[in-house]
């Protein structure tokens, strides 16, 4: 399987603020739907939240603390680990959507990051440290402008692991 971490991260590293996005990038979202459509998707309940039901043409997964959390058209689990088990026969590229807390865990099984960096400084209480894995090898990288579908300047970066 292929662990790819998918997020958009600004210059001071803020992906997040009281559970929300920090901007709306038209492009971006309709590459995120592009990228992981038909994909499993994990992410952190919090995130899942943040969402409101589960994405659709992929297999969720939520991960939680909470023992006895049901959701409909999502597979619950208690850790990262639990959820990669789900696929460790599997060939296919998971996605791993966040918060914070999931994207430190997952760091040590990517092997693939799909990184949208936004020419932005928000206030912020979630971060995410890109800075790592600017050192991996670069697959793709497009630029967008700012636009009235995008509220800032952006780069959509592919990079693989050494």
């Amino acid at each position: 399987m292929t662990v790819s971490i998918i997020v958009a991260v600004a210059k001071n590293k803020a992906i997040g603020k009281d559970n929300q996005l920090l901007w709306r990038l038209s492009d971006d979202l309709k590459n995120f739907k592009k990228v992981t459509s038909g994909h499993a998707v994990i992410m952190g309940r919090k995130t899942y939240d943040s969402l409101g039901k589960p994405l659709p043409n992929r297999r969720n997964v939520v991960i939680t603390r909470q023992k006895d959390l049901k959701i409909g058209g999502v597979e619950i689990v208690n850790s990262l680990e639990s959820a990669l088990e789900l696929f460790e026969n599997s060939d296919e590229e998971i996605f791993i959507l966040g918060g914070a807390e999931i994207y430190k865990l997952a760091g040590k099984y990517a092997n693939k990051i799909y990184l949208t960096m936004v020419e932005a400084a928000p206030e912020a209480d979630a971060f995410f440290d890109f800075v790592p894995y600017l050192s991996w090898n670069l697959i793709s990288q497009t630029a967008f402008q700012k636009n009235e579908k995008n509220e800032f300047d952006f780069e959509v970066m592919e990079f693989s692991k050494n």
